[in-house]
């Protein structure tokens, strides 16, 4: 190197980390996206069966539909205003379930516990475990548990999968949305990550705002059933929040689409959390919450519907598909941005 060349005092860019998982593989945004689709897909091999990547697979088993999806649930804090880790397990499946218009049958449960937690939590998040269920009417029937030794885990985690029934007609896919499809998005967004992030930290936004954690096959069952094949693709914005959901879909639908930014449901107090942190809203994981893509003929019924449902009281018309580009927000004083994947992990251990 020579000191006397300016070029040379020019910081170089950072390498991007190719050889360790970083807690940004869990963001739902692009570090997800990149580790799924270059490594874990990839490793399976002929024992993928390909397509878009899917909420639930759909299995046809004789002359009926299931669906199965699983997840783990790692959320720090394991108990928050609206909501705890163990609803959020049977939520979370029962929704990923109805995101391919199927009812939940029946779930397994597994918890993974650490040395010295104490019994009376592990009692709680199993009694919400069950709570959940039975509110959502869909039984624990199997599951397991494993203790690890002290340090080897963070107290406590739930590993849930869930079998569900396909309804009769075409199952929404997230390869569905088609150019002129109207997106609907189902209730308000920021309330569950602004709500476990500021438990966690002590900030006292929770005292304004709850998680919004509940199952949503029910409204999935009335938007069906109002509009037939005309919900085209369903997707629930956890991880990576609305704007990761909305990117996922464009991607396997190939698809284009433009938000409009004035009819994004944003609580004030989600709003006042996210601009003193730094966040956008579109970005923090919901619980509660679905965007649909829905052919604009039946976009009013489905829409008119859902706000008939208690799931779907505050369901909104939040922009359109477009036959190609990026996702694209409209902005309140008439300019467009584009609405990207995540690219790091903005609120980590949030589901």
């Amino acid at each position: 190197m020579n000191p006397a060349d300016p070029a040379a005092a020019v910081c170089p860019a950072p390498l991007p980390e190719t050889e360790r998982v970083l807690l940004g593989h869990g963001s739902g945004g692009r570090l997800s996206a990149d580790l799924i689709t270059r490594l874990l897909v990839p490793a399976l091999g002929a024992a993928a069966p390909g397509g878009p990547l899917e909420d639930a697979a759909v299995l046809a088993v004789g002359e009926c539909e299931l669906a199965i999806s699983t997840d783990a649930y790692v959320v720090d804090p394991l108990f928050f205003p609206g909501g705890d880790i163990g609803a959020l397990a049977v939520h979370g499946t029962v929704n990923d379930l109805a995101m391919r218009a199927a009812m939940p049958v029946a779930l397994s449960i597994a918890y993974v516990v650490e040395e010295g937690l104490p019994l009376d939590v592990l009692r709680r998040v199993a009694t919400a475990v069950g709570a959940a269920a039975h509110a959502a009417g869909v039984p624990v029937v199997t599951g397991d548990t494993k203790v690890v030794g002290r340090g080897a885990a963070d107290r406590l985690f739930v590993v849930s999968t869930g079998l569900g029934r396909r309804l009769p007609g075409p199952a929404p896919t997230a390869a569905g949305a088609r150019p002129g499809d109207v997106i609907l998005l189902s209730g308000p967004i920021g309330c569950h990550g602004v709500t476990v992030l500021s438990t966690r930290e002590g900030l006292g936004f929770e005292a304004d705002v709850a998680s919004d954690t509940r199952p949503l096959h029910r409204l999935v069952a009335t938007m069906l059933t109002a509009a037939g094949d005309g919900v085209h693709a369903l997707r629930d914005p956890t991880r990576g929040g609305l704007a990761s959901a909305l990117n996922e879909i464009a991607a396997a639908s190939g698809v284009g689409m433009e938000i409009e930014e004035r009819a994004l449901p944003v609580p004030e107090p989600v709003r006042a959390a996210c601009e003193l942190l730094g966040l956008d809203p579109a970005y923090v994981a919901n619980e509660g919450c679905l965007v649909a893509f829905v052919a604009p003929g039946h976009a009013d019924t489905v829409l008119t519907a859902m706000r008939a449902h208690p799931e779907g009281a505050g369901a909104v018309r939040i922009g359109v598909v477009t036959d190609g580009g990026p996702v694209v927000v409209r902005t309140a004083m008439g300019s467009r941005r584009v609405l990207d994947l995540l690219a790091g992990e903005q609120l980590p251990r949030i589901c």
